[in-house]
């Protein structure tokens, strides 16, 4: 308004970038600072001055105010030339002579001709710069862009694809400040503290940081790795390694004043799944805890919210309220991390990633970038050409872009080479022989291809010119199929480097459908700074299920990051120490090997650098660790929705280096074949629902049903233990259950035709789960269901010794109760309770089971077998039923006897006297007149 100041910070505006569309699409930015004066009563005059141009002829162009022009300053830009990949045709015709051109702010540089793009798309000049001026403000900086061009006959050239480097950012480099020492204040302060905590000083070079792997019984381990400056001096703490855990054998931890033993896998039992699975059960731990505080956070919020609301009285009332169920929520999770720290077995683990990798490591850009080329534009539908569409290649290269002049520290550095600038220590760009070894664990939720809702998927993995189909081995109606395959694929370079993994859905008639494939680019991986080739394994070892895969061992590894990075180390000294750069690391020096022989040894050492390696110095790259990925499937026929997710792992190994070993098992485990063997004792307490035929009274014909999940076909009966009028029941009854199981997965395997028509087996994976009911017999009319329960095999309740100790609580409260694995105690006896919810839906106890569960082997079954009921072998012996067990229309004369005589023979007895009484009187009064006349008559 004309009454406002013209001045900062309002006045004069700032250029901004406004978004300039065409139709629904972006058509570019233009860069522009608009303003609206109001003219106020003295005119124009009282505008802010505008400096008129001097020159005539340039007619009414003003120039841009000294308050809204940028200031400009030199820039230097460095283009790394490394390739271009993929490139489509252009015009029906190959590209054969690529060139690629950079311009900026009207500046710029041309790359050298690649003279036959077949032969190697690789640049033979990488490096090239130029000046331009550019703003100080990055925001206002101008888009860099890239052309590719075919250089064809007689000087014609013609485009190929081009792209749009929209903000220079990413690419500034900038000198370090050396006057930054806050670090070093800091690390100076965390000296002190660390000093005191470790119980004392300990002797070291000045600007050494030590990190102890090793623990110390009398210190308190810390979780915290602290990240320090290069010029700090300090002693790090960090956690225990995994040798030294392995070492502290069966710690007992104390819950309650009842001691409870860690369990030491057998390593002959344990395979590559082993780690898998443990490290899948460590990602549902952290997942599980991220939304329990996640959960905690809403709630305190939600509590806050409403003690703010209700003021200081309801603020307490809430809190007494609250305080309750909180409490009662924070033992339950207490409980559960007891039970999963009891269960869990210490074991060796990878890191399994549920994305892909390459969003995990900022896409390998550490140093060399992908643009994308795109040809044509985007019409005003925005359904028309979809951008993926335009995409006709990939120009592979870097920026950096400073502000010159560079310090001269940076230029006078040792061994800097003015040819590459500031891509120092790059490698070469040759073609280069590699080893691709893929790893193909699994898929999950694949999109149905077939009309049943299922697919038959296979996997077809394709290298350049290699596509191996592995056809014959697909798994029949899966939707989430264990492929466990590893294909081994030698490429070269840069010429094969996008590797494609598909899965296919496999048709008896016709060709078979792609349900989806994902794409990697091998070469990124290949010579990023974070060693994505082969993943440093958590632990270093020589034998077993954790074997070191890497043809170089860490101490080699070690030595050739530390060269490349122009680190100085590393320096192993006495006592389990290793120095690189300005840290000593601290740890063990032996290792078992397959006789359990100790000797001694650098790699644990190197391992431990490496885990730390992000920490070091000029090296600042996280390496990638043993891992799984998970990457998502897509169809190019349905683009942008995913068909499923792909678990898998890529390692790669250079053909000039040591041939790497064999590539691990990771084929899915076949079940073990199992029997087990159900003895059902006696019931006990079993709720009564008939009533007896001739008395009314309330009884049960109690039989008990037995199966296991998934095998209800194969469900057993025992016999029935007639009028039981306690809930008392005898049977000495055996069920057998032979199964496949999955000692990994906990899981019984079942292998079976889903109809009739079905041309081969479909394989289920169901819990390992025994179903106990028990049931009240009728003979006219359908059998009454009385109570059941289900015990996991893995981790069920322990019976109680009596029925008197058997409760409800054992299954209300199971997870509070000590719990026992039948592959583990293999033989099991106790009382459990049978359960049933009643008309209010709450659960009610229905009866008692005595039983005893007895699992065995395949081949411990053979060499003693036992008989299904009480048969041969093994027979066991009848019940010693009471006489009342019996089917009363069957035997009228032990219903008399049984339920008439034995219940009303002293009101019979008492009958018949009457009867005989009144008979004798009756005889009497009959006979008395005819005697009475006799004796008058002298008869």
């Amino acid at each position: 308004m004309s009454d406002e100041h013209y001045g900062p910070p309002r006045f004069p505006p700032q250029l901004e970038y406004y978004q300039i569309y065409r139709g629904n699409c972006t058509a570019g930015d233009l860069l522009a600072a608009f303003e609206l004066l109001q003219i106020g009563p003295g005119g124009k005059a009282d505008l802010p001055p505008i400096d008129v141009p001097t020159d005539s002829e340039k007619g009414p162009i003003l120039p841009v105010p000294m308050g809204v022009r940028p200031v400009l300053s030199k820039y230097r830009i460095e283009v790394l030339f490394w390739g271009l990949r993929d490139l489509k045709r252009v015009n029906l015709a190959q590209v054969d002579r690529p060139r690629v051109d950079i311009e900026c702010a009207g500046k710029g540089v041309q790359s050298a001709v690649i003279q036959n793009y077949k032969k190697n798309p690789n640049f033979s000049t990488l490096v090239k710069w130029f000046e331009v001026d550019l703003p100080e403000n990055e925001l206002l900086h101008p888009p860099l862009n890239i052309r590719v061009v075919d250089c064809r006959a007689f000087g014609r050239y013609t485009l190929v694809g081009s792209h749009a480097v929209g903000s220079l950012r990413k690419f500034i480099y900038r000198p370090p400040d050396k006057n930054a020492n806050n670090w070093a204040i800091a690390a100076k302060l965390m000296n002190g503290y660390m000093a005191l905590t470790n119980g004392g000083p300990y002797s070291r070079h000045t600007g050494e940081i030590v990190v102890n792997m090793e623990p110390e019984p009398p210190v308190k381990k810390m979780e915290t790795v602290v990240k320090l400056d290069a010029t700090s001096d300090a002693v790090v703490k960090v956690d225990v390694s995994e040798e030294d855990k392995e070492k502290e054998k069966k710690k007992k931890k104390k819950k309650g004043g009842e001691e409870i033993e860690e369990e030491e896998p057998d390593e002959s039992m344990l395979d590559w799944w082993s780690k898998y699975f443990a490290s899948i059960e460590t990602l549902k731990e952290q997942l599980r805890a991220q939304e329990a505080a996640a959960a905690e956070a809403e709630e305190k919020e939600d509590m806050e919210i409403a003690a703010e609301g209700a003021g200081t009285k309801g603020k307490e009332k809430g809190k007494e309220k609250t305080k309750a169920p909180k409490e009662d929520k924070k033992k339950k999770n207490q409980m559960t991390e007891v039970m999963d720290k009891k269960n869990k077995q210490k074991i060796d683990e990878l890191q399994v990633y549920n994305k892909e990798l390459e969003n995990e490591y900022d896409n390998f850009e550490d140093w060399l970038h992908t643009f994308n080329l795109y040809r044509g534009k985007i019409g005003d539908d925005d359904d028309s050409v979809t951008e993926d569409e335009r995409i006709v290649g990939r120009y592979k290269g870097s920026l950096c872009v400073y502000k010159m002049p560079l310090p001269e520290d940076v230029t006078k550095e040792a061994s800097f080479d003015p040819n590459f600038g500031m891509f120092q220590g790059i490698p070469n760009n040759d073609p280069v022989n590699v080893l691709v070894r893929v790893y193909v664990v699994r898929a999950t939720d694949l999109h149905p291809a077939d009309i049943n809702g299922k697919a038959d998927p296979y996997v077809v993995i394709k290298l350049g010119k290699t596509e191996i189909k592995d056809k014959e081995n697909y798994i029949s109606k899966q939707l989430n199929p264990v492929f466990g395959k590893s294909f081994d694929i030698e490429a070269t370079f840069p010429m094969e480097s996008m590797l494609t993994v598909a899965v296919f859905d496999w048709d008896l008639v016709g060709t078979d459908d792609l349900i989806g494939e994902t794409k990697i680019d091998l070469e990124n991986r290949y010579y990023s700074k974070h060693r994505a080739t082969c993943g440093i394994s958590q632990s270093y070892a020589i034998h077993g299920y954790n074997a070191w895969r890497d043809p170089m061992k860490p101490t080699q590894i070690l030595t050739k990051l530390c060269k490349e990075a122009k680190v100085d180390g590393p320096h192993f000294g006495p006592g389990g120490r290793v120095k690189v750069a300005n840290r000593v690391f601290l740890g063990p020096t032996e290792i078992e090997d397959e006789n359990g022989l100790k000797k001694q040894t650098d790699e644990h050492l190197a391992l431990t650098v490496l885990h730390h390696w992000e920490e070091i110095p000029h090296a600042c790259y996280k390496l990638v660790p043993e891992h799984v990925e998970t990457r998502p499937l897509l169809n190019p026929d349905k683009p942008g929705i995913e068909q499923g997710r792909i678990e898998m792992w890529v390692d790669m190994f250079p053909m000039d280096m040591p041939a790497p070993g064999p590539a691990i098992d990771i084929s899915p485990r076949k079940p073990k074949n199992y029997e087990l063997r159900v003895i059902i004792w006696n019931t006990d307490e079993v709720i009564l629902e008939d009533d007896a035929f001739m008395t009314g009274e309330k009884m049960s014909d109690i039989y008990v049903r037995g199966w296991l999940k998934g095998q209800q076909e194969d469900k057993q009966d025992t016999d029935v233990h007639y009028h039981s009028l306690t809930g008392e029941g005898n049977f000495n009854w055996r069920f057998i259950f032979p199964f496949d199981y999955l000692v990994a997965e906990e899981k019984i395997v079942i292998s079976k035709k889903e109809s009739m028509f079905s041309w081969d087996e479909t394989e289920y994976k169901i819990p390992a789960r025994l179903t106990l009911q028990v049931w009240d017999a009728d003979h006219f009319s359908a059998d009454d269901f009385l109570g059941a329960i289900e015990l996991d095999l893995n981790r069920f309740p322990r019976g109680a010794k009596t029925a008197k100790q058997c409760s409800i609580d054992m299954v209300v409260n199971e997870q509070e109760l000590p719990t026992v694995s039948i592959f583990k105690q293999k033989r099991v006896k106790g009382w459990w309770p049978f359960v049933a919810r009643n008309e209010n839906d709450e659960m009610e106890l229905t009866g008692k089971v005595e039983a005893e569960l007895h699992l065995l082997t395949a081949e411990e079954a053979e060499k003693s077998p036992a008989g299904l009921a009480r048969n041969e072998p093994d027979p066991l012996e009848k019940p010693n039923r009471p006489d009342t067990s019996f089917i009363w229309f069957m035997n009228p004369l032990k219903s008399i006897r049984y339920f008439i005589w034995h219940n009303y023979r002293w009101l019979i007895l008492k009958i018949l006297a009457l009867v005989l009484l009144l008979l004798m009187l009756g005889l009497f009064l009959y006979s008395m007149p005819g005697y009475l006349v006799k004796k008058l008559l002298g008869a």
